[in-house]
């Protein structure tokens, strides 16, 4: 499968993909752990089969230190020892808000009860901003068939500064 298109050599690609990336810098930067912002990237982009951003969140975790198991697992978070109640919380809600199709009610109120039991006003918000752009994301890449395989660790960081 070839690349359809590369969105970031396109004008007006290039403009929209800096802002993106933009909102992306500030979860960097939120409150919300950076090995959950990963996990729930990384389940994400699982569930909407993006080979590229799989490809991103399991370098990037793994260059910050994520075990090799937790990253193996993370397909099976609810089947597994390794992740906290409150990555479990992330995870489910990650889950619940990708697949909205399959949920007429989005995030159910158990999962958001356990949410907000492990996570404070500004971790939710992080939480609810990385969900809705990593799907966002996802779709972008799946779009126009961007394949895993060659990012490098930092790559996006630097191609945005």
């Amino acid at each position: 499968m070839e690349p359809r298109f590369h969105l970031f050599e396109n004008e007006f690609g290039a403009k929209f993909a800096k802002r993106f990336a933009g909102a992306g810098m500030l979860l960097q930067k939120s409150s919300l752990p950076a090995s959950t912002q990963e996990l729930v990237a990384l389940r994400t982009s699982q569930i909407n089969g993006c080979g590229w951003c799989i490809d991103v969140h399991t370098k990037e975790a793994a260059a910050a230190g994520e075990s090799a198991v937790r990253l193996n697992l993370v397909a099976a978070w609810r089947e597994s020892t390794v992740f906290t109640e409150a990555e479990q919380a992330a995870l489910a809600f990650a889950e619940e808000g990708t697949r909205l199709a399959d949920a007429h009610q989005g995030v159910s109120d158990e999962t958001w009860a356990q949410v907000r039991k492990h996570y404070d006003d500004d971790r939710i918000a992080a939480l609810v901003a990385l969900t809705a752009l990593v799907n966002a994301a996802n779709r972008l890449a799946v779009t126009v068939h961007q394949q895993g395989g060659s990012y490098e660790v930092g790559m996006l960081a630097t191609a945005f500064n």
